[in-house]
């Protein structure tokens, strides 16, 4: 691996190498399982702004830990983000989620998460906005948002929905039940399922493939395939920063928030 503005750049919670053309990227917060806290996310918004027009990167690999690739946004940090002066101010700052997920759906190479373990919430949203998900066959995907009693933000439904379709966007949104790498797989989630640990060798294998071609033609394809698929994304999710401000301030996010920490069924009251 050689070095250069990319990985000498010092991060706190990314581990950054490069072997030519193609960039690996690795989330490091072992402590907390790679929860995605401010910096976490900040960081990796940095890197994909770093990298989103660079002739000279052809293709990026997001991977997490062996065990695990993200136990998703960290809770415990939520209210951090929630209880600002203001609420204006509030709105901007949940809009780092977002943000992280466009930034890297904007990277002009092609990007491959290489998925080993859960992969969860705002994790398993950014591996959404990627081009391609390769996971290993102990893997799984899980949104759990709705069962805390929020809306699954990050304007991450459109995605959702265009990958895997509206009845199984439904399902996996709203009941946030995991979803092995056998049924991302079947259902649009993921592009390949292998043996377990071998995620990310798998992915550098079909970054190879991306570096031998021509890369010209292989960024207007991306461009005019995600131009297509994404049409409405916008138009359909703008608000659920909105709808997050609000269910954050129910007292059913309470009780779900509260009931995850105590490892008890919550009790919903429509509050």
């Amino acid at each position: 691996m050689t070095g250069d503005d990319l990985t000498n750049r010092s991060f706190e919670t990314l581990r950054v190498t490069r072997a030519g053309p193609l960039v690996e990227v690795t989330l490091h917060r072992p402590d907390a399982r790679n929860a995605l806290n401010a910096t976490l996310m900040r960081e990796l918004t940095e890197f994909a702004r770093m990298v989103r027009r660079r002739a000279d990167v052809l293709a990026v690999i997001l991977a997490g830990g062996e065990a695990y690739f993200s136990a998703g946004a960290d809770l415990r940090a939520i209210e951090e983000r929630i209880t600002a002066p203001t609420v204006l101010a509030t709105r901007e700052a949940i809009m780092a989620g977002p943000d992280l997920c466009h930034a890297w759906e904007e990277i002009e190479a092609i990007t491959l998460a290489a998925i080993e373990g859960y992969c969860l919430g705002g994790a398993c949203a950014l591996a959404l906005a990627c081009d391609f998900r390769l996971m290993g066959d102990g893997a799984y995907l899980r949104l759990p948002e709705v069962p805390l009693g929020i809306n699954m933000s990050w304007n991450s439904v459109p995605r959702v929905t265009t990958l895997a379709g509206p009845s199984r966007a439904k399902r996996f949104v709203i009941f946030g039940e995991p979803a092995d790498a056998a049924t991302c797989l079947a259902w649009g989630l993921a592009d390949e399922v292998v043996a377990t640990g071998q995620a990310l060798a798998v992915a550098r294998q079909w970054a190879e493939k991306v570096c031998a071609l021509p890369p010209l033609p292989v960024r207007m394809t991306k461009e005019a395939v995600n131009a297509q698929a994404n049409l409405n994304h916008h138009a359909t999710s703008f608000m659920d920063r909105d709808q997050y401000l609000v269910t954050t301030r129910t007292e059913d996010f309470r009780e779900g928030r509260l009931a995850f920490f105590e490892k008890r069924k919550p009790a919903f009251r429509g509050d």
